[in-house]
């Protein structure tokens, strides 16, 4: 095991093995730790087919293994499932009313990050291969969210110009923008390498982005008078809700 290369190798190797909990690769020093529940001759065996000079150097009954880290991991996950909620209900009443379609995309990108982050609730203390699923599910969520949103895009751009309200976007996406700074500083805490939490931590990254397009978008509302500046950061929008689900399912093979 002598680089990241080989660490995805036997990732992918170990995937379809049930109950592995974790792993934690020591590159450095050739020394790889997996917590599980299953029959150690077949880890064992697994990883001898890569040709890596695989030995068993121990092996320990660990009770009750990494609990507070998943207890903090749920609290977390817990914490930012309700601000993304909060936000999305807050979001699509003000998108509506405002006429502004950044604002009801970022509000369907709430959305779809309150269920990714209850489906991470959920993979807390399972196994990898669970996790994986998890993220994947998170993924073609996005995906479905992200196609709903191109379709009222278009019939918007089609029917209807309304000039949105840039005051209530200014507004409204700066206190997102504050919301989910703090949820990704709350994820980022965890330090966690697994796929479950790598899908919130891209969902979270994404809204940052989102939130300071919909503020650019406001202004050039103001400036322009035109709903145009307001349908382009909504398209982008899901654009880059594509983009972290193609990311999130490439995490999750």
């Amino acid at each position: 095991m002598d680089c990241p290369s080989e660490e995805n190798l036997i990732k992918m190797k170990l995937s379809d093995i049930p109950k592995i909990y974790n792993m934690v690769f020591d590159i450095s020093n050739r020394i790889l730790t997996i917590y599980h529940d299953t029959d150690t001759s077949q880890i064992l065996n697994t990883l001898q087919t890569l040709n890596l000079r695989t030995a068993l150097k121990d092996t320990i009954t660990a009770d009750n293994v990494n609990l507070s880290k998943q207890y903090n991991q749920k609290k977390i996950l817990l914490a930012v499932l309700l601000i993304n909620f909060i936000f999305f209900l807050l979001e699509v009443v003000a998108g509506w009313i405002s006429h502004s379609m950044g604002l009801v995309a970022d509000s369907l990108d709430m959305l779809a990050d309150s269920f990714v982050y209850g489906l991470s609730l959920l993979a807390v203390g399972t196994t990898i291969k669970y996790k994986k699923n998890v993220a994947k599910a998170a993924g073609y969520s996005q995906i479905i969210l992200a196609v709903f949103g191109f379709v009222e895009v278009l019939r918007r751009f089609l029917s209807n110009k309304t000039i949105p309200d840039f005051k209530t976007m200014i507004i409204v996406s700066f206190l997102a923008l504050l919301a989910n700074a703090w949820c990704l500083y709350l994820l980022q805490k965890t330090k966690s390498n697994e796929a479950h939490m790598q899908a919130s931590m891209i969902f979270t990254s994404n809204d940052v982005i989102v939130n300071i397009g919909v503020i650019i978008a406001a202004a050039l509302v103001y400036l322009t008078k035109s709903a145009i500046p307001d349908l382009i950061v909504g398209t982008l929008v899901f654009i880059l809700v594509l983009q972290g689900a193609y990311r999130i399912l490439k995490i999750a093979k």
